[in-house]
Order: structure tokens, then sequence, then C-alpha cells
């Protein structure tokens, strides 16, 4: 795992349980601010943001600290992954020697006494590769050896087909997505909402190449509760899966309902998204809005910027761009950061956190919900990336 470069963090969202996402003003977090990390000076290299609490991976002792509905530290770790079911780090093992490894705690367990589940990482295994070499693996939940990942749920230790030669690895509420080194994006698990990318709701037992994105090689991908993003090495953004919130920036129902609803109505259209309309519109004309998009639609940034990396959300997803820009949008979020932004985390319920200077990395929490869909959602929905004009509080 590259290290991340020394930069500021800053946080947004909800922080109703202390989770360090801003100046603690409130509930809710809603312009970028001064992350709170727990310990006064810590030089943080990576945020793994969970719905209740958040992980913080410091540079010097690789400490782990949390902040939030569960706290505590642990020291010797090299990286920390926080979900509202598991807390997994990868630290130094027991007694000297001992090699690298792989833990997963209760959240609220404050890293004391045992691990629900522990397995070492074999030497061999994680080694980092020679320079420039296209395997090396990125952060949790992809294990250093790129041969396996961890989940939030048993088995926690899922083994990966070596001809896959991972490079990258995120999981959403019901589905995997992996980069493998020749840029490739496979998916698996459920696919009710589309979140596959296979052009249908069937879910899918092993990996499974998207063939709609033959032919394009990809940098990134991220995945939110039940949907999915990548970004090709050119900085094009393809996006799909459930629309519920605008997190796929398509036409919402709950845009569509501004006006009177009085009859509802759905389709297919010929890439085999769902379309519906929702008539009573201002001008009494049916809008049309798109519920579940199964197969990768190109995404336009305004301005034609170029995105270098992205963070999926449960219902939002979030953006960094070439030159350092940062766009939101989706349940609760819509604001562009015209400051240099070198990386984002953002856990689903809305929090997130990045670090000033070049773009570099971005990683997702677990929300923990099941693809309902609660009614207070629509009024926070924004389906358009927009320009947040305020800067950040310091």
């Amino acid at each position: 795992m590259a290290e991340e470069r020394r930069g500021a963090w800053f946080g947004f969202g909800f922080c109703g349980f202390g989770q360090a996402l801003g100046s603690g003003r409130g509930r809710q977090v809603h312009s970028p601010e001064p992350l709170r990390a727990p310990g006064a000076g810590l030089d943080v290299c990576r945020v793994s943001a969970s719905w209740s609490y958040t992980a913080f991976v410091t540079r010097e002792g690789g400490r782990v600290e949390l902040s939030g509905f569960a706290v505590g530290a642990a020291g010797g770790c090299r990286d920390a992954w926080a979900s509202e079911e598991l807390l997994v780090v990868l630290r130094a093992g027991p007694g000297p020697g001992a090699g690298t490894e792989l833990q997963a705690w209760a959240p609220g367990s404050a890293l004391r006494g045992e691990p629900l589940w522990a397995q070492t990482v074999p030497e061999a295994e994680r080694e980092d590769g020679p320079v420039g070499d296209e395997t090396q693996a990125g952060p949790l939940p992809l294990l250093p050896c790129a041969r396996a990942y961890v989940s939030p749920r048993p088995p926690f230790y899922r083994p990966l087909a070596p001809t896959l030669r991972a490079r990258r690895l995120e999981l959403g509420a019901e589905h995997a997505l992996l980069l493998d080194a020749a840029g490739q994006v496979f998916s698996w698990g459920g696919g009710r909402h589309g979140q596959l990318g296979h052009g249908t709701l069937e879910a899918e037992p092993e990996p499974r190449l998207l063939q709609a994105l033959q032919g394009l090689t990809m940098a990134e991908v991220a995945a939110g509760g039940w949907h999915s993003l990548c970004v090709s090495e050119a900085g094009d953004i393809y996006i799909w899966g459930w629309n519920e919130s605008g997190q796929l920036a398509l036409p919402t129902k709950s845009l569509a309902e501004d006006g009177k609803t009085t009859t509802e109505a759905s389709g297919l259209n010929e890439d085999g998204s769902e379309v519906k309309t929702v008539a009573g519109g201002e001008d009494g004309a049916p809008a049309p809005f798109i519920a579940v998009q199964p197969f990768p639609a190109l995404l336009d940034l305004p301005l034609g910027s170029d995105a270098v990396k992205a963070s999926c959300g449960s219902r939002h997803t979030a953006v960094v761009t070439r030159t350092g820009d940062l766009y939101t949008w989706g349940w609760g979020l819509s604001l562009l950061w015209s400051l240099p932004l070198r990386s984002i985390g953002s856990g689903r319920a809305g929090s997130a956190a990045m670090a000033h200077g070049p773009s570099r990395s971005a990683a997702c929490g677990i929300f923990p919900d099941r693809g309902t869909n609660p009614c207070p959602l629509h009024q926070q929905a924004d389906s358009q990336p927009l320009r947040h004009q305020g800067r950040p509080y310091f």
C-alpha cells in the first residue's frame, strides 16, 4: 500500500456520534472543516469513515485511533477499515518475527482483549512488488497479498482467484467491485438494484467481467450501498446501479415529484435503464426519472473536468478532479470545494474526509441499512453535481 503524502484533513456530513468530522458544532457539518482527529498533533495518513465512528491511522508508529460511537486506540498498525459490523486492522503480530496479522474487532471493543478473528499474513505474500509492479494491492478490504479480501460478514477471509491479479477491491452493501492489473473491472454479489453493471438485476456468485467496459482501461473503482462507479485512465466517469437519491447524477423521483404527483408509469430504455415518469409537473407534462441504471453510463462533470479519484457512500457520490476540485451529489450533499484536495473517504450516511494536496486515494464506509426506501431521503437528495461557493472553516 502506497503511503499517503502529508496534508491537512477535512471532513463534513453527519457527526451525531462525535465522529470528528469537523468543528463539532451540531449534528451535521455542511461544509468541509478541519478534521478533529483524536489526540493533538497526530500525523494522520489514512481515514476510514463508517456511519457511527471514524478510524484514523497515523504515520508515526502506525497508531489507529477511533472517534465517535466506537472509541479506542492500538499501535503497530499498517491499515484500518471501518464498518458498522467490524473494525479490521493490519498490525504487527504478537511477538518477534510474528509477521503482520489481520485482525477483526467488534467496533465497541475499544481494541481491547482478543479480536473476534485473526489470521497471519505470510511474509512472502505481503511483500510489496518491485517498483512499477502493477499488481501491488490497494488498501483494505483487499489484503496486501492481493489474493484475498476481508468481508464484514462471515467468512471474514475470502480468497480470490490468482488469475484476477487484483489491484483494488471495493465492497458495497451487497456487492463487490474489483479492478485488476490490466484496468478491467469485475463485479459480483447482489444485483437487485443494477449495481453489478451487467444489464440485469440478477445476482452473480463469482467475479464477472463488465463487458460494457471492454476496451477501456480503468484506474479507479468505487462501490456505494447499491451503486457503482469507475474512473478511466483518461478521466472519464462511468456510473451505474440504484438512483433512488440521485447518487448517479441522473434525474430522480424526488425531483420529479416537486410538483403534484398523480400517476406513475414505467418502461425500459434501449440500454436497459428503468425510466419512469411522474405526471403532474408544473406544465402538466410527465417528468421522467431513472430509478435503476443496470449498465455503466458515461457521466460528464461540469466544466468538462477530468476525474482522478472517487468514493461512494450509501446514497451519495464524491469525485476529485485532476485540478483538485471536489464534486459531490446524491443524498444530503451538493458542493464543490475549489481547493487542491488529495484524498477522500466517505461514510454511507454522508460523512467524508479529505486531505490537502494532490489527489491520491479514496475509500468508503458502511451504512447499516438494507436498501429500503425511507421517505425523508427524498427531501435531501440532489441529482446534479453543484458548486459550493463557501470556504471551509479554519
